[in-house]
Protein backbone atom coordinates (compact mmCIF):
# COMPACT_ATOMS: atom_id res chain seq x y z
CA UNK A 1 0.00 0.00 0.00
CA UNK A 2 1.26 3.49 -1.11
CA UNK A 3 2.05 5.76 1.80
CA UNK A 4 2.53 9.49 1.68
CA UNK A 5 5.40 11.25 1.47
CA UNK A 6 5.04 12.56 5.04
CA UNK A 7 5.71 8.82 6.18
CA UNK A 8 9.91 9.93 6.02
CA UNK A 9 8.59 11.90 9.35
CA UNK A 10 7.20 8.82 10.63
CA UNK A 11 7.98 10.15 14.56
CA UNK A 12 10.14 7.03 16.10
CA UNK A 13 13.00 6.68 18.50
CA UNK A 14 16.20 5.37 17.60
CA UNK A 15 17.64 2.58 20.18
CA UNK A 16 20.42 1.24 18.13
CA UNK A 17 22.84 4.28 16.99
CA UNK A 18 26.70 4.41 17.40
CA UNK A 19 27.87 7.65 17.01
CA UNK A 20 30.86 6.81 15.40
CA UNK A 21 29.07 5.23 12.85
CA UNK A 22 27.39 8.69 11.99
CA UNK A 23 30.77 10.41 10.76
CA UNK A 24 30.27 11.44 7.21
CA UNK A 25 33.14 11.02 4.55
CA UNK A 26 32.77 14.86 4.40
CA UNK A 27 33.23 15.67 8.07
CA UNK A 28 36.48 12.73 8.08
CA UNK A 29 37.98 15.33 5.42
CA UNK A 30 37.02 18.23 7.84
CA UNK A 31 38.23 17.08 10.76
CA UNK A 32 41.49 15.55 9.21
CA UNK A 33 42.46 18.72 7.79
CA UNK A 34 41.27 20.98 11.43
CA UNK A 35 43.68 18.83 13.37
CA UNK A 36 46.58 18.18 10.33
CA UNK A 37 45.89 14.40 10.41
CA UNK A 38 47.06 12.56 7.17
CA UNK A 39 44.52 10.40 5.62
CA UNK A 40 45.09 6.98 3.88
CA UNK A 41 42.49 8.44 1.55
CA UNK A 42 43.60 10.69 -1.30
CA UNK A 43 39.46 12.26 -1.74
CA UNK A 44 36.17 11.96 -1.15
CA UNK A 45 35.82 9.29 -4.21
CA UNK A 46 38.62 7.04 -3.14
CA UNK A 47 37.20 6.69 0.39
CA UNK A 48 33.61 5.95 -0.47
CA UNK A 49 35.22 3.22 -2.80
CA UNK A 50 36.22 1.31 0.54
CA UNK A 51 32.06 1.32 1.69
CA UNK A 52 31.90 -2.14 0.55
CA UNK A 53 31.82 -4.86 3.35
CA UNK A 54 32.40 -8.60 2.82
CA UNK A 55 31.37 -8.75 7.00
CA UNK A 56 31.64 -7.03 10.43
CA UNK A 57 34.96 -7.25 10.89
CA UNK A 58 36.13 -5.71 7.26
CA UNK A 59 33.50 -3.12 8.20
CA UNK A 60 35.31 -2.38 11.91
CA UNK A 61 38.67 -1.94 9.94
CA UNK A 62 37.62 1.31 8.16
CA UNK A 63 34.95 2.19 10.90
CA UNK A 64 37.88 2.73 13.71
CA UNK A 65 40.65 3.85 11.28
CA UNK A 66 38.19 6.40 10.47
CA UNK A 67 38.13 7.74 14.41
CA UNK A 68 41.62 8.77 14.16
CA UNK A 69 40.48 12.00 13.32
CA UNK A 70 38.51 12.33 16.32
CA UNK A 71 41.13 14.64 18.58
CA UNK A 72 38.71 17.38 20.72
CA UNK A 73 35.90 17.84 22.32
CA UNK A 74 35.07 20.17 19.57
CA UNK A 75 35.05 17.18 17.40
CA UNK A 76 32.83 15.09 19.13
CA UNK A 77 30.71 17.66 19.13
CA UNK A 78 30.31 18.50 15.71
CA UNK A 79 29.87 14.83 14.89
CA UNK A 80 26.90 14.41 17.26
CA UNK A 81 25.40 17.67 16.17
CA UNK A 82 25.95 16.42 12.41
CA UNK A 83 24.02 13.85 13.56
CA UNK A 84 21.18 15.16 15.61
CA UNK A 85 20.62 17.82 12.36
CA UNK A 86 19.70 14.50 10.31
CA UNK A 87 17.80 12.36 12.55
CA UNK A 88 15.52 15.46 13.19
CA UNK A 89 15.04 15.63 9.46
CA UNK A 90 14.24 11.82 9.63
CA UNK A 91 11.64 11.97 12.08
CA UNK A 92 13.72 10.74 15.07
CA UNK A 93 12.42 12.68 18.25
CA UNK A 94 14.38 10.56 21.11
CA UNK A 95 18.00 8.47 20.51
CA UNK A 96 19.59 6.45 22.73
CA UNK A 97 23.26 7.08 21.25
CA UNK A 98 26.20 4.68 22.04
CA UNK A 99 29.90 5.93 21.98
CA UNK A 100 32.67 3.33 22.19
CA UNK A 101 35.40 5.51 25.04
CA UNK A 102 37.13 2.47 24.74
CA UNK A 103 38.40 3.01 21.15
CA UNK A 104 39.38 6.65 22.21
CA UNK A 105 41.41 5.86 25.03
CA UNK A 106 43.23 3.83 23.39
CA UNK A 107 44.38 6.43 20.65
CA UNK A 108 44.75 8.56 23.95
CA UNK A 109 42.00 10.86 23.56
CA UNK A 110 41.10 11.84 27.24
CA UNK A 111 37.80 10.56 28.84
CA UNK A 112 36.47 14.10 29.25
CA UNK A 113 36.84 14.79 25.32
CA UNK A 114 35.06 11.90 23.71
CA UNK A 115 31.94 12.20 26.98
CA UNK A 116 32.09 15.95 27.70
CA UNK A 117 32.01 16.07 23.87
CA UNK A 118 29.10 14.09 23.09
CA UNK A 119 27.13 14.87 26.04
CA UNK A 120 27.28 18.74 25.64
CA UNK A 121 25.77 18.94 22.90
CA UNK A 122 23.13 16.25 24.06
CA UNK A 123 22.49 18.44 26.87
CA UNK A 124 20.63 20.84 24.39
CA UNK A 125 18.98 18.38 21.86
CA UNK A 126 15.73 18.53 22.94
CA UNK A 127 15.83 22.49 22.69
CA UNK A 128 17.43 22.98 19.54
CA UNK A 129 16.40 19.65 17.01
CA UNK A 130 13.22 18.37 19.60
CA UNK A 131 15.21 15.04 19.85
CA UNK A 132 15.27 13.89 23.71
CA UNK A 133 18.80 11.41 24.17
CA UNK A 134 20.36 9.29 26.44
CA UNK A 135 23.79 8.45 26.38
CA UNK A 136 24.74 4.47 26.00
CA UNK A 137 28.79 4.37 27.21
CA UNK A 138 29.44 0.57 24.87
CA UNK A 139 32.13 -1.75 25.66
CA UNK A 140 34.54 -2.81 22.72
CA UNK A 141 34.16 -7.16 23.46
CA UNK A 142 37.42 -7.74 21.79
CA UNK A 143 39.15 -6.15 24.08
CA UNK A 144 40.46 -7.22 27.68
CA UNK A 145 37.49 -7.61 30.31
CA UNK A 146 39.71 -5.61 32.90
CA UNK A 147 40.23 -2.95 30.29
CA UNK A 148 36.48 -2.65 29.95
CA UNK A 149 35.72 -3.00 33.72
CA UNK A 150 38.80 -0.03 34.67
CA UNK A 151 37.01 2.06 31.89
CA UNK A 152 33.29 1.81 33.54
CA UNK A 153 34.94 2.54 36.75
CA UNK A 154 36.49 5.98 35.25
CA UNK A 155 33.44 6.79 33.81
CA UNK A 156 31.31 6.13 37.29
CA UNK A 157 34.23 8.19 38.99
CA UNK A 158 33.73 11.24 36.63
CA UNK A 159 30.23 10.90 36.91
CA UNK A 160 29.63 10.70 33.30
CA UNK A 161 26.02 11.74 32.00
CA UNK A 162 25.65 8.10 30.63
CA UNK A 163 22.07 6.24 31.81
CA UNK A 164 23.16 2.54 30.29
CA UNK A 165 26.05 0.27 29.15
CA UNK A 166 26.25 -2.00 25.61
CA UNK A 167 28.49 -4.09 24.51
CA UNK A 168 29.36 -4.21 21.01
CA UNK A 169 32.37 -4.49 18.30
CA UNK A 170 33.59 -8.17 16.75
CA UNK A 171 31.11 -10.69 17.91
CA UNK A 172 31.63 -14.03 17.00
CA UNK A 173 34.21 -15.52 19.93
CA UNK A 174 33.32 -12.85 21.92
CA UNK A 175 30.52 -14.05 24.06
CA UNK A 176 28.19 -12.56 26.54
CA UNK A 177 29.26 -14.60 28.88
CA UNK A 178 32.93 -13.40 29.12
CA UNK A 179 31.07 -9.40 30.44
CA UNK A 180 29.34 -10.66 33.93
CA UNK A 181 31.26 -8.22 36.63
CA UNK A 182 30.97 -5.95 33.55
CA UNK A 183 27.65 -5.61 33.52
CA UNK A 184 27.08 -6.49 37.35
CA UNK A 185 28.75 -2.90 38.48
CA UNK A 186 27.08 -1.23 35.65
CA UNK A 187 24.22 -2.27 37.31
CA UNK A 188 25.19 -2.22 40.73
CA UNK A 189 25.62 1.51 39.61
CA UNK A 190 21.91 1.56 38.53
CA UNK A 191 22.33 1.96 34.52
CA UNK A 192 20.36 0.33 32.46
CA UNK A 193 22.07 -2.65 30.39
CA UNK A 194 21.90 -3.82 26.33
CA UNK A 195 23.97 -6.08 24.35
CA UNK A 196 24.64 -7.09 20.63
CA UNK A 197 24.09 -10.56 20.03
CA UNK A 198 22.70 -12.34 17.74
CA UNK A 199 23.78 -10.44 14.44
CA UNK A 200 26.62 -12.72 13.43
CA UNK A 201 27.19 -14.81 16.85
CA UNK A 202 24.68 -17.38 17.68
CA UNK A 203 20.88 -17.63 18.98
CA UNK A 204 22.49 -18.74 22.24
CA UNK A 205 24.99 -15.42 23.09
CA UNK A 206 21.09 -13.77 23.27
CA UNK A 207 20.63 -16.31 25.80
CA UNK A 208 23.69 -15.31 27.51
CA UNK A 209 22.71 -11.63 27.35
CA UNK A 210 19.63 -11.77 28.83
CA UNK A 211 20.71 -14.73 31.62
CA UNK A 212 23.97 -13.43 32.50
CA UNK A 213 24.14 -9.63 32.02
CA UNK A 214 20.71 -8.86 32.88
CA UNK A 215 20.32 -7.33 29.72
CA UNK A 216 17.31 -5.10 29.02
CA UNK A 217 17.35 -4.80 25.48
CA UNK A 218 18.85 -6.64 22.75
CA UNK A 219 20.66 -4.96 19.70
CA UNK A 220 20.33 -6.81 16.27
CA UNK A 221 19.06 -10.35 17.90
CA UNK A 222 18.25 -11.41 14.71
CA UNK A 223 19.85 -15.05 14.95
CA UNK A 224 17.19 -15.76 17.57
CA UNK A 225 14.90 -17.30 15.05
CA UNK A 226 17.01 -20.12 14.78
CA UNK A 227 16.28 -21.39 18.34
CA UNK A 228 11.98 -21.83 18.49
CA UNK A 229 12.48 -21.84 21.93
CA UNK A 230 14.51 -18.88 22.75
CA UNK A 231 11.85 -16.78 20.14
CA UNK A 232 9.00 -17.85 22.49
CA UNK A 233 10.35 -16.60 25.22
CA UNK A 234 11.56 -13.11 23.96
CA UNK A 235 7.56 -12.47 22.40
CA UNK A 236 6.69 -14.02 26.37
CA UNK A 237 8.65 -11.28 27.91
CA UNK A 238 8.38 -8.79 24.99
CA UNK A 239 12.45 -8.34 24.71
CA UNK A 240 13.18 -5.54 22.82
CA UNK A 241 15.18 -6.33 19.89
CA UNK A 242 16.97 -3.63 18.26
CA UNK A 243 17.17 -4.55 14.57
CA UNK A 244 19.28 -2.61 12.08
CA UNK A 245 17.85 -4.15 8.51
CA UNK A 246 20.47 -2.17 5.83
CA UNK A 247 22.90 -2.87 7.95
CA UNK A 248 22.57 -6.33 8.37
CA UNK A 249 22.31 -6.28 4.34
CA UNK A 250 26.13 -4.34 3.90
CA UNK A 251 27.69 -6.39 6.29
CA UNK A 252 26.34 -9.81 4.76
CA UNK A 253 24.58 -10.82 7.90
CA UNK A 254 21.55 -11.31 5.46
CA UNK A 255 22.17 -11.63 1.69
CA UNK A 256 19.53 -9.15 0.25
CA UNK A 257 16.92 -6.71 1.84
CA UNK A 258 14.30 -9.23 0.74
CA UNK A 259 15.74 -12.18 2.63
CA UNK A 260 15.61 -10.24 5.85
CA UNK A 261 13.88 -12.02 8.82
CA UNK A 262 12.01 -8.89 9.59
CA UNK A 263 8.28 -9.69 8.42
CA UNK A 264 9.07 -12.76 10.25
CA UNK A 265 9.82 -11.04 13.68
CA UNK A 266 6.38 -9.06 13.54
CA UNK A 267 4.30 -12.18 12.26
CA UNK A 268 5.76 -13.75 14.92
CA UNK A 269 5.17 -11.27 17.52
CA UNK A 270 8.51 -10.38 18.22
CA UNK A 271 9.37 -6.67 20.03
CA UNK A 272 11.04 -5.00 16.90
CA UNK A 273 12.28 -1.63 16.36
CA UNK A 274 13.90 -0.18 13.29
CA UNK A 275 17.42 1.57 13.56
CA UNK A 276 20.27 2.60 11.65
CA UNK A 277 23.02 1.39 13.40
CA UNK A 278 26.13 3.10 11.71
CA UNK A 279 24.15 5.18 8.85
CA UNK A 280 27.03 6.88 7.42
CA UNK A 281 28.90 3.68 6.51
CA UNK A 282 25.45 1.75 5.32
CA UNK A 283 23.65 4.83 3.46
CA UNK A 284 20.82 4.44 5.77
CA UNK A 285 19.32 6.49 8.59
CA UNK A 286 16.00 5.52 9.99
CA UNK A 287 13.69 6.98 7.38
CA UNK A 288 16.05 5.26 4.78
CA UNK A 289 15.25 2.13 6.50
CA UNK A 290 11.82 2.63 7.11
CA UNK A 291 11.72 3.82 3.01
CA UNK A 292 13.40 0.44 1.76
CA UNK A 293 11.28 -2.00 4.02
CA UNK A 294 7.98 -0.04 2.29
CA UNK A 295 9.59 -0.86 -0.80
CA UNK A 296 10.28 -3.99 -0.72
CA UNK A 297 7.79 -5.32 1.57
CA UNK A 298 5.52 -3.37 1.08
CA UNK A 299 4.66 -2.40 4.62
CA UNK A 300 1.33 -0.56 5.45
CA UNK A 301 1.50 2.33 7.44
CA UNK A 302 -0.28 0.75 10.26
CA UNK A 303 2.65 -1.76 9.81
CA UNK A 304 5.20 1.07 9.98
CA UNK A 305 3.58 2.80 13.00
CA UNK A 306 3.71 -0.50 14.86
CA UNK A 307 7.53 -0.44 14.42
CA UNK A 308 7.33 3.20 15.99
CA UNK A 309 5.66 2.08 19.08
CA UNK A 310 7.85 -0.64 19.40
CA UNK A 311 10.55 1.98 19.38
CA UNK A 312 9.42 3.93 22.00
CA UNK A 313 8.04 1.59 24.66
CA UNK A 314 11.08 -0.03 24.48
CA UNK A 315 13.11 2.99 25.04
CA UNK A 316 14.48 4.10 28.83
CA UNK A 317 13.17 7.57 27.88
CA UNK A 318 10.67 9.20 31.16
CA UNK A 319 7.11 7.70 31.18
CA UNK A 320 6.31 11.62 30.22
CA UNK A 321 8.00 11.41 27.29
CA UNK A 322 7.08 8.22 26.26
CA UNK A 323 3.81 9.42 26.15
CA UNK A 324 4.45 12.66 24.36
CA UNK A 325 6.17 10.55 21.56
CA UNK A 326 3.24 7.96 21.08
CA UNK A 327 0.90 11.01 21.03
CA UNK A 328 2.75 12.01 17.63
CA UNK A 329 2.68 8.64 16.04
CA UNK A 330 -0.86 8.64 16.93
CA UNK A 331 -1.26 11.78 14.72
CA UNK A 332 1.03 10.35 12.20
CA UNK A 333 -1.20 7.22 12.15
CA UNK A 334 -4.63 10.08 11.76
CA UNK A 335 -2.76 11.85 9.19
CA UNK A 336 -2.14 8.66 7.45
CA UNK A 337 -6.08 7.82 7.36
CA UNK A 338 -5.15 4.82 9.86
CA UNK A 339 -7.76 4.47 12.72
Amino acid sequence: MPISPSAALLPCAELHLHIEGTLEPELIFELADRNGIDLPYADLEELRARYQFTDLQSFLDLYYSNMEVLRTGADFAAMTRAYLRRAAAAGVRHVEMMVDPQAHLLRGVPLEECINGVAGVLATSLEEFGISTVLIAAFLRDRPIAEAEDVLRQLLAMDAPIAAIGLDSAEVGNPPEGFVELYRMASAAGLKCVAHAGEEGPAHYVEQALDLLKADRIDHGIRALDDPALVARLVRDRVPLTVCPLSNVRLRAVDTLADHPLPQMLALGLNVSVNSDDPAYFDGYVDDNFAALQRTFGFSPDQLAELAVNSVESSFASGERRAELLELIRAWRAAQGVS
